[in-house]
């Protein structure tokens, strides 16, 4: 059986369109994963599967080129998302949520209680000047927030420890829409979903994390000071922004005084029956 040849201007042509392939993101697609379909449902599973898992201490750069440590987050909330900058709907919807809960939960449990960062995944492309373009398309000015980039391996070693799948199609990538939060001791806490979403959904397992909901505590003042203020803290749909409402105190303190009253009488009552009746 003869062996089938193309002529010289043949192979040229399949050699340049193969280089092509290999240089666009469907290449690179069929080479890394080698499928090229996005399982919206293994996605979600990954994702899942990932609360609780302890996160790598890696380190990338922030957009003004200094390197940053992952570990430098330790020993309070931090909130991680990934965007690719090219990207001009999923990628900036999302962004811009984080941004108005972020605010939100700030403004009501302090400047210093959280931290954010951002991160670019397509590593060709999401320079640290690029990071810092996006960042500033979209309004973000929080001086806790900072736009990462990072080599192949660093993101992909992230991305896996978040449960976080991403692939390149043919149009920019396919991603879930997730933004994750890590807890003060480097495992992932939770994962909120969505290109849209109330603060609440991001805030309220903030709140968790820093006053303590699960801490045992209530014998000091501190403790008790922090579950008042996870009670009190609550968020306001009219205004978008969380406050402290003392009503829910205050309420909570006249309930205690009614039941001390409801307990006195009852006190006095079986006092007076064990007495007998009183003589004239």
């Amino acid at each position: 059986m003869s062996a089938c040849r193309l002529p010289a201007n043949g192979r040229l042509v399949l050699l340049l369109a193969a280089t092509f392939l290999a240089l666009t993101p469907l290449g690179w697609a069929a080479g890394e994963s080698g499928n090229l379909t996005f399982d919206r449902d293994a996605a979600l599973a990954d994702s899942r599967a990932a609360i609780g898992r302890l996160i790598g201490d890696y380190t990338f750069v922030d957009a003004e080129g200094r390197p940053v440590r992952l570990s430098s987050y330790r020993g309070r909330p931090l909130i991680v998302s990934f965007v690719y900058t090219s990207c001009s709907a999923i990628c900036p919807l999302i962004t811009e949520s984080l941004s108005r809960a972020a605010k939100a939960g700030l403004q009501a449990m302090g400047p210093d209680s959280f931290s954010l960062v951002t991160i670019g995944f397509d590593v060709t492309s999401d320079s640290p000047d690029r990071m810092r373009a996006f960042a500033h398309a979209h309004g973000i000015d929080l001086a806790n927030w900072r736009f990462l980039s990072g080599s192949h391996a660093t993101v992909q070693a992230l991305a896996q420890d978040l449960g976080y799948d991403f692939r390149p199609a043919v149009q920019g990538f396919d991603h879930i829409a997730q933004v994750s939060i890590i807890g003060p001791d480097g495992r992932v806490y939770r994962q909120v979903y969505g290109d849209s979403f109330d603060p609440p959904i991001l805030i309220e397992p903030i709140k968790d994390l820093v006053f303590g909901r699960f801490r045992n505590d209530l014998l000091s003042l501190d403790g008790l000071v922090r579950q008042v203020r996870l009670v009190c803290t609550v968020y306001d749909p009219a205004t978008g922004r969380y406050r402290f409402n003392y009503s829910i105190f205050i309420g909570g303190f006249v309930g205690v005084l009614c039941l001390g009253a409801v307990a006195i009488v009852l006190v006095r009552g079986l006092l007076q029956s064990r007495r007998g009746p009183l003589k004239s």
